[in-house]
């Protein structure tokens, strides 16, 4: 019988027994768990731990020391000249308050700033110290086999033709769908100057065709032009690019050809155009590099750094490009600071109101927001894609309409473009008292021959086409959506890849209007299977734009003729299935969808905004209806004011006292209200909180915009 063995022998017998030399496995520390009852950290919490906050205490603390180091030397050599005590702190707060006077006014100067605010159709770029901006075509004309005419299949306006390529009648041209609508457009204006008691002759529209039919241009030959164009001369060797007006002045027949090039599209960047991201901001660049070198007068890119810049953005912007510029003004063009300011806020500064609702109607886009004690209202954002220069296509439409004596005016060519221009800024008009049949006439130059002088006669549609504001399914929409997302991505959140370009509930809602109605899935309709991120809309809000609603449905034909770009899916495919699982993409929300075209008529937009800016306070709304601030370009027409104000009187009638619809004060240029606020904002003293320093840009990059902007970016 075995004996029992001892527990030493069982360990040695068993290789149970340890054999190292007590030593730990690692020298690393081990790290005890975290108690998850009750852990704090202050990491991210305090203002000092931000980069941009350090730097502006720590130029504060260092004023601070300069001003004490003053006042211990002022008394060191007050001592030394036997001087008394009172009478040198009196001599050095003299001189302090001398020097800070001067560091003022040489601030407030606004010598060193550059104040810049990019258009689709212009650039207005400036020193903070000018009264007025300068102003350019912001368009770049390169070297091409063909020019933009050329390359075009089809005029603009757009024209309908038979199979084997006859012309239609002028009637006919734009199909029926326009037809009806400018037919109805006219009976209404008939009706409605009859209500006003203004005559109207019954066979006005015989006389202005009657006339156009038989009507011939009178040729005049160059020396007894006087107002004869000066066109551009293309020098030898051929530059590779031109930029502003002289652009525009290229003979479309130049040798070599040059295509002109607009960065800028509908407010957002040209994306139809271009073939790579790089040229169309490389455009953007060099257009802004040669405005500054021959507008500003600083030639020498070695100055730049000594300069501060002021870049004003679309109250509704793509970060995308918000950072893109960012980087082009620091790397490229090397200013010592840079800040933003909305389009919306600026027009507030320059007309010196601290609350308005601003509409913004520029050459192909308009904008709509409300400002509220110098802060813009997040949900009453709204930016839709039409602008004055669709009000110029389609007045060209309604007079070829209506036998026009020019029917081969194109306005892909140059001179057609800057001819329909002129003739909508001397023409148009929404009073009602000068709609009669009036004769009219233009001179059409074209370089290398002579001029020709042509006369017509126009009747309602010098009211109408101002008009399309209002109805803009009669605009060109087929193309603007064209391209969009082809080339700059949407920005996405780092964390969980969801789009972060700022929405507004506003804008949200008339997507919602404008979608097309969504699926039927087993026989049911889905229900409202959009997602409006953004603050949820109260009842009595929705009472209040029902009433709006009301007054004239919506058409729908202003989606239907606006696809969406090549690889986004189409509006049924659009709609999210019935049934979400973790394992399907998430379905876009309204924001996100590219193939909804913001295009919807401008009162019950305005109406829309200001609503979602009240939230519900009676107080705010009377308070926004009575302050309409109108602005851009788009609202030089004659009268538009006043009928803009009819329009939404007709839509309120229980706040037809408070609407007023006012103009920039002091006989401002509505153009330049944005800038002249963008320059008076730069030369404030309160903005350093919103300055981007070289510094803070080499070590945060983009990511210092969440801290400098006024707004929640």
């Amino acid at each position: 019988m075995v004996g029992k063995k001892s527990g030493k022998a069982l360990l040695r017998d068993e290789g149970l027994e340890r054999t190292d030399n007590n030593m730990d496995l690692s020298s690393w520390p081990v790290v005890p768990a975290i108690n998850q009852k009750n852990y704090y950290t202050d990491y991210l919490k305090r203002d000092d731990q931000y980069l941009a906050f350090r730097l502006q205490n720590e130029e504060n603390r260092n004023r601070m020391t300069k001003k004490a180091k003053d006042h211990d030397r002022a008394l060191a050599m007050a001592k030394t000249t036997d001087l008394g005590m009172a009478e040198a702190e009196a001599e050095m707060d003299g001189d302090a308050n001398m020097e800070d006077a001067e560091e003022a006014a040489t601030e407030a100067l606004g010598s060193k700033v550059v104040v810049i605010h990019i258009g689709s159709q212009n650039l207005r770029i400036g020193l903070s110290s000018d009264a007025l901006p300068k102003t350019i075509p912001m368009v770049i004309a390169r070297k091409s086999p063909t020019n933009e005419s050329e390359d075009q299949e089809e005029p603009c306006p757009k024209r309908l033709k038979l199979d084997d390529g006859t012309e239609l009648e002028p009637e006919k041209k734009f199909g029926t769908d326009f037809s009806s609508q400018y037919t109805t457009m006219a009976a209404d204006l008939k009706t409605h100057m009859r209500q006003n008691k203004r005559r109207t002759l019954p066979n006005s529209k015989e006389m202005v065709i009657n006339y156009n039919r038989r009507t011939v241009p009178e040729t005049i030959s160059e020396h007894n032009d006087p107002l004869r164009v000066e066109w551009t001369e293309i020098p030898d060797p051929a530059p590779e690019y031109i930029v502003g007006q002289p652009a525009l002045r290229i003979p479309d027949d130049s040798k070599p050809r040059y295509k002109l090039y607009w960065p800028m599209k509908h407010g957002w960047c040209n994306e139809q155009d271009y073939d790579n991201k790089r040229l169309l901001f490389l455009d953007m660049s060099i257009i802004l590099e040669d405005a500054i070198k021959t507008q500003l007068g600083l030639t020498s890119k070695k100055d730049w750094p000594q300069y501060s810049c002021v870049f004003v953005i679309p109250d509704l912007f793509d970060k995308a490009y918000v950072t893109q510029i960012l980087e082009m003004l620091m790397s490229e063009f090397a200013f010592a600071r840079v800040c933003f300011i909305q389009e919306s806020l600026a027009a507030t500064f320059g007309a010196g109101f601290t609350s308005a609702c601003v509409v913004d109607i520029g050459a192909q886009k308009t904008s709509i927001c409300c400002v509220e004690e110098g802060m813009c209202v997040e949900n009453s954002r709204v930016n839709l894609k039409y602008g004055g220069a669709d009000m110029t296509e389609l007045f060209v439409k309604m007079m070829l309409y209506d036998h026009f004596p020019y029917e081969e005016i194109n306005l892909w060519r140059r001179y057609d473009f800057l001819l329909a221009e002129e003739l909508k800024k001397n023409v148009c008009t929404m009073n009602e008292a000068s709609v009669s049949v009036q004769v009219f006439d233009f001179h059409l130059r074209i370089a290398g021959q002579d001029t020709r002088k042509y006369t017509f006669k126009a009747y309602d549609e010098v009211h109408l086409a101002p008009m399309g504001v209002f109805n803009p399914s009669l605009f060109e929409n087929s193309k603007k959506l064209k391209g969009r997302r082809n080339l700059i991505a949407r920005s996405v959140d780092i964390y969980d890849g969801s789009p972060n370009d700022p929405t507004s509930a506003a804008q949200s809602e008339i997507l919602t209007m404008l979608a097309p109605p969504t699926s039927q899935v087993n026989g049911d309709a889905q229900a409202n299977t959009l997602d409006v991120q953004a603050t949820p809309v109260r009842s009595s809000q929705l009472n209040a734009l029902s009433r709006v609603q009301e007054a004239e449905a919506t058409p729908r034909s202003s989606v239907a003729g606006s696809p969406g770009p090549e690889g986004t899916p189409q509006a049924g495919a659009a709609t999210p299935a019935p049934v979400q699982t973790t394992s399907q993409p998430r379905a876009p929300t309204v924001e996100e969808r590219d193939d909804i075209l913001p295009s919807y008529p401008l009162d019950k937009a305005i109406l829309t905004s200001i609503i979602h800016a009240a939230r519900s306070d009676e107080r705010k709304m009377r308070d926004f209806l009575g302050g309409i601030m109108v602005i851009g370009g788009g609202s030089l027409v004659n009268n538009f004011h006043l009928f803009l104000e009819e329009r939404l009187q007709l839509l309120q009638p229980g706040f037809a006292k408070e609407i007023m619809i006012g103009t920039p004060p002091r006989d401002l240029d509505p153009q330049v209200v944005v800038w002249k606020g963008a320059s008076i904002f730069g030369k404030l003293s309160t903005t350093n909180d919103s300055w981007i320093s070289q510094l803070e840009y080499d070590r945060l990059g983009h990511r210092l915009l969440a801290y400098k902007c006024m707004w929640a970016y």
